[in-house]
């Protein structure tokens, strides 16, 4: 992962976004304010910036002003319109879940080079289909899986590999929110579409598990079913013989706001991230004593993600850190995840 002190020398980068919704705009932001991007078109098939202003869009965590794109923006309804546009050279795509292998697999077909919301695409099938296609594509391929270059937890990542506390003995992760408002909308009230808590909001600790130590061998799984039986809250404890013991914990079901979480038990210390804690949220306790705030990179994991890809396009380099294979592994993990839950019984994977 690049040094955020680095200044930015390579060619900026001429961005498209699909779909407006929170994480469209969340992404523009970090756009505007990145110097390697240069946002030149978006598009959505119901919201449009006017004069070149896109209006705020509200979220269940948080909210969002005005956007200004200035009045050259190109706007676009249909996104096989903008796929045909000469001048776009990465497509973000933050539509809904069930559009994203359809809009990831034309855009790579089109050339171009994409990064993608998770879930890749809504099952792991789809997402082999979009793995064979990025294969020949000449455009490069990543899922947004922002907690693999969130402060923290890239630490985090650095700190197990290099065993700077010794062996992790046991792990556990938690994310949970209130139910999205967009959960109780048109075909979203049954959780179906986007696979409930499971695949929309869990799946980035199931696939920072995978980050951690790699494909766990089974996994068993407990969970709440939702009105339209989408699971929507799930606990699991992941299986790797000889070690670590990890679970993890991720729903829908608190009753305000949100908040991530995760504790690691190792030879020589325990390690503890609560977000809640906001500037102590990182704590580090040696064998004997007494906990230590860690200081937190500045930022957070969309401007990080965002900001390594845009290198990656800009150098001409695949990117590493996150890949299309990783996406499909973490869609197989949670499917596992959710046949566990429906039949109460331990998973191989």
């Amino acid at each position: 992962m690049s040094d955020p002190s680095t200044p930015n020398t390579g060619k900026p980068v001429n961005v498209a976004v699909i779909g407006l919704g929170l994480m469209g705009v969340t992404h523009l932001r970090a756009y505007l304010a990145n110097p390697l991007a240069r946002v030149v078109a978006v598009c959505d098939a119901f919201r449009a910036p006017e004069n070149g202003i896109l209006k705020g869009v509200a979220g269940n965590v948080q909210g969002s002003g005005d956007i200004d794109l200035g009045p050259d923006i190109k706007v676009f309804k249909k996104p096989e319109d903008l796929l045909a546009d000469p001048g776009v050279q990465l497509v973000d795509i933050c539509t809904p879940t069930p559009l994203h292998a359809e809009q990831v697999i034309a855009a790579l077909k089109a050339g171009k080079d994409v990064i993608c919301e998770k879930p890749l695409a809504r099952s792991s099938a789809a997402a082999r289909e979009i793995l064979a296609v990025a294969k020949d594509s000449p455009g490069f391929l990543m899922p947004a899986m922002c907690m693999r270059f969130w402060p923290g937890w890239s630490w985090l990542k650095q700190v197990v590999e290099q065993e700077t506390y010794g062996k992790v003995l046991a792990a556990g992760f938690s994310r949970v929110s209130e139910m999205p408002s967009w959960s109780s909308q048109g075909t979203y009230a049954s959780g179906a579409d986007t696979g409930g808590a499971l695949f929309d909001l869990h799946i980035h600790d199931a696939d920072f598990i995978n980050h951690l130590f790699g494909r766990p061998t089974g996994v068993f799984s407990t969970g709440v079913l939702g009105a339209g039986g989408s699971i929507n809250h799930v606990m699991t404890q992941y299986v790797y013989p000889g070690g670590p013991v990890a679970h993890a914990e991720g729903g829908w079901l608190r009753a305000k706001g949100f908040n991530m979480a995760y504790t690691l038990l190792c030879e020589r210390a325990t390690i503890d991230f609560d977000l809640e804690r906001g500037a102590d949220a990182l704590k580090v306790t040696e064998s004997g004593g007494t906990p230590e705030v860690m200081k937190l990179e500045a930022g957070d994991g969309y401007t990080m993600e965002l900001q390594y890809i845009l290198e990656c396009v800009s150098q001409r380099r695949a990117p590493q850190v996150v890949t299309a294979l990783d996406g499909m592994t973490a869609l197989e993990i949670c499917e596992a995840e959710e046949q566990s839950v429906r039949s109460g019984q331990p998973v191989n994977l």
